[in-house]
């Protein structure tokens, strides 16, 4: 019996990281082993290793798609991996983090406790160098979403008293408008870069990353140039910490002085001079663009949102089109933030509905499953329908992209438009939130149905035995 810790977590913390948990718990404890998982989810660590827990530990294994701070485990066995291969290839991830041979080190260093695999290691370690950038953005997305959706919806609970009632000063909309607008919008890429940087650099990062993303904003240089910030920030840090070695005595004014001085100059000339301007530009033009479209092209970029959202529920894919759609909507452009959420929505509640009309396709524990997933489908949980693409993938996600790319179409041909990031059909009772409310929610019902009537064609009956 192996005595295993973990820690998951996902850019959202809330389906991916809770799901990936119960996965690593489920397989241990069917397997004789002890497991302790620590969730860093949307509200913070849950279950949160102790010191004693750690050390006792036979391996650490990090499933997670975004920074996770590992001074804890400094010379501990680990393997890393993401939450979606917790969730798809349980067996396999708990089998190689029981074979891992990598030991942790704090002088940022990961050592090998066997030279025998020194080769693989080394090809492992370049196909992650390959993700990392996605993963440090993800980081970022992570820590802005909270800010995005808690000024999206106040933004769109503003719209309650009028489209235009918050230009009156004084008034209830105004404040809203303020507080969702004013406050958080003008935030929320200064946390995005901040935390791209952080996840780069750790804390040398976080200072120069935020002063950059600030300067994204007031240059106008928006999403787009808070992540170029970000990642420059982040870089920059980085190489001041590994290059400059001042005397023992001064070390002190490194993450105070030297590291938030210099990297934060850097970032703010290049941002002033060489980036605002041409991203800024690049922002103006996609907003213009995007704004003025209509037929054809409206219909296909909506189709591809729709698949994106689809394609895997929650993972890499469906997060560039919701991180894009987001962007979008802190530019002003609201339609592909209509699409991306109908189309997120359609996947689980597609598969409750298959359940109910389809019954002999589904057995007792998928009936079970369809009732959560309609409960998550109605909350934009894309991930509700994980379980079942995970069980039978070759009809289930083509099913489910489908009747996504049907919705996403279908919400960008009508003109469909969203002022809040989150929230699912509860922000459909928001007055104003949503335009043209009666074809987005049709829209959301046809995707639907279009999914389950796929599975249920395409599923084979469940035989009894």
């Amino acid at each position: 019996m192996a005595k295993l810790v973990a820690i998951t977590a996902c850019p959202t913390g809330i389906a991916h990281t809770f799901m990936a948990a119960s996965a690593l718990e489920k397989f241990a404890q069917d397997n004789g082993h002890e497991i302790k998982v620590e969730t860093q989810g949307s509200v913070g660590a849950k279950n949160k290793l102790t010191q004693s827990e750690i050390e006792n530990a036979d391996v650490v294994i990090i499933a997670a798609d975004t920074h996770v701070e590992m001074e804890r485990f400094d010379g501990k066995r680990f393997f890393e991996t993401s939450t979606a291969e917790a969730i798809k290839n349980t067996t396999e991830v708990l089998q190689n983090a029981l074979r891992s041979t990598k030991i942790h080190s704090n002088s940022g260093k990961n050592h090998d406790a066997s030279l025998k695999q020194k080769v693989t290691e080394i090809k492992e370690d370049r196909k992650t160098q390959t993700t990392g950038a996605y993963k440090h953005l993800l980081t970022g997305v992570s820590y802005m979403l909270p800010i995005v959706v808690a000024g999206g919806l106040l933004i769109a609970l503003s719209f309650v008293f009028g489209i235009e009632a918050f230009k009156e000063e004084g008034t209830l909309a105004a404040a809203l408008m303020n507080i969702g607008g004013g406050a958080a919008f003008h935030i929320m890429v200064a946390v995005l870069s901040g935390y791209i940087a952080f996840s780069i650099a750790d804390r040398p990062g976080l200072a120069p990353g935020l002063i950059g993303g600030m300067l994204a904003s007031n240059i106008e240089a928006g999403f787009l140039g808070g992540i170029i910030s970000g990642f420059l920030a982040g870089y920059v840090a980085k190489l001041i910490v590994e290059n400059i070695k001042l005397p023992e005595n001064f070390e002190g004014l490194m993450p105070v002085l030297v590291v938030p001085l210099l990297a934060t100059l850097v970032v703010g000339l290049v941002m002033i001079y060489i980036v605002g301007e041409p991203v800024s530009y690049i922002n103006e033009a996609l907003k213009n663009f995007l704004e003025g479209m209509s037929g054809s092209n409206a219909i296909l970029i909506g189709l591809i949102l729709g698949l994106m959202m689809a394609f895997d529920m929650g993972g890499p894919v469906n997060k560039a089109a919701y991180t894009v759609s987001v962007g979008l909507l802190a530019n002003g452009v609201t339609a592909p933030m209509a699409a991306a959420m109908a189309a997120g929505m359609t996947p689980p509640l597609g598969i409750f509905i298959a359940t109910m009309i389809a019954k002999n396709k589904f057995d007792a524990a998928e009936h079970q499953a369809g009732k959560a997933a309609g409960v998550l489908g109605i909350c934009f949980i894309t991930e509700g329908a994980i379980p079942f693409a995970v069980k039978d993938p070759l009809r289930v996600i083509p099913s489910l992209m489908l009747g996504s790319g049907l919705t996403g179409a279908m919400s960008m041909g009508f003109g469909c438009t969203l002022a809040a990031p989150h929230g699912g059909i509860f922000v459909l009772a928001i007055p104003n939130a949503v335009t043209n409310l009666g074809m987005y929610a049709f829209s959301i019902l046809a995707g639907a149905l279009v999914t389950a009537i796929a599975l249920s064609v395409l599923k084979k009956p469940i035989t009894s035995k």
